[in-house]
């Protein structure tokens, strides 16, 4: 069914945080470590090097779009990471607190950095870390514990099939059954009980080739099932649940040189895509949130 622009949207992943913090019940989290925010937002990226955004970077921050204005929003500055980094999993929210796994940082690119944001105090926690670090891990939360599947262990390069659970209350990740084939800057997204994991980039290594692979993750019974593959196969996507409908907006063909806006939303009743509306601009690595 179709869908407003100002329903969904592609924003900023914390932006969900406040939002969601006063619905959610009280859930018991472990006493984890405070952790002071970068005093460099920028520094120990690169090999332990201070890095700072060229001109043509910081022009890219925000950029002018085609599509009506909707209304006026406003950024206020919060805690900065406590470790600077990139490359890591598109945060996912439990209980009011946002969690940010693995990326690089610290001139590695396989690091298992697990840090908590509590947006009431304003305050970073170090939790867990993935028991293999990776970079573009797929991160969702279902039914209280919180999902990591695949991820490149190299720069771009060696795509992972590794899934894992956490459990927020006992501070621990689990190893749960892999995924039937490797890959990373998948799109994780939980519908009806289970996860569904779209889209991505695998092997060839030398390719770092998109692909469309549809499939789901049943916690029950520790399995993957295939569903239909999505249309356009791409990663780095933007994706969420929404009515029973999953959206997949956005991505890129192998390379941000290649962004699309493509739309296509999955129909689980029916195991199939149909095509809606593009976004106004294309990109990839975006984040999108309802």
């Amino acid at each position: 069914m179709p869908i407003s622009r100002r329903t969904l949207f592609a924003a900023a992943t914390a932006a969900a945080v406040d939002a969601a913090f006063s619905q959610t019940p009280h859930v018991h989290h472990p006493d984890l470590p405070v952790l002071a925010p970068s005093a460099e937002p920028y520094a120990r990226l690169q090999g332990g090097q201070p890095h700072h955004l060229t001109a043509d970077q910081a022009s890219q921050r925000s950029s002018d779009s085609p599509s009506p204005k909707g209304p006026a929003g406003r950024w206020a500055p919060k805690a900065a990471l406590p470790i600077p980094r990139s490359e890591m999993a598109w945060a996912t929210e439990y209980a009011g607190r946002l969690h940010v796994i693995g990326g690089y940082g610290e001139g590695r690119v396989n690091r298992g950095y697990h840090h908590v944001y509590n947006p009431v105090k304003d305050t970073w926690h170090q939790a867990a870390a993935l028991p293999r670090g990776a970079n573009h891990v797929a991160v969702v939360t279902l039914n209280g514990r919180i999902y990591a599947f695949g991820g490149f262990i190299e720069q771009n390069r060696n795509p992972d099939a590794n899934a894992y659970v956490y459990d927020v209350s006992r501070n621990q990740w689990e190893a749960v059954a892999p995924m039937p084939r490797p890959r990373r800057a998948a799109a994780a997204v939980a519908l009806g009980g289970k996860v569904h994991l779209i889209g991505g980039a695998s092997a060839p290594t030398e390719e770092r080739a998109s692909v469309g692979w549809h499939e789901v993750y049943d916690p029950q019974s520790d399995s993957w099932s295939r569903r239909k593959a999505l249309p356009g196969a791409r990663d780095h996507v933007g994706c969420v649940a929404y009515q029973n409908r999953i959206h997949v907006v956005g991505g890129r063909f192998n390379t941000f040189e290649y962004n699309t806006a493509l739309h296509h939303v999955y129909l689980p009743e029916r195991d199939t895509w149909e095509l809606r509306a593009p976004m106004p601009t294309a990109r990839s690595g975006h984040g999108m949130v309802i």
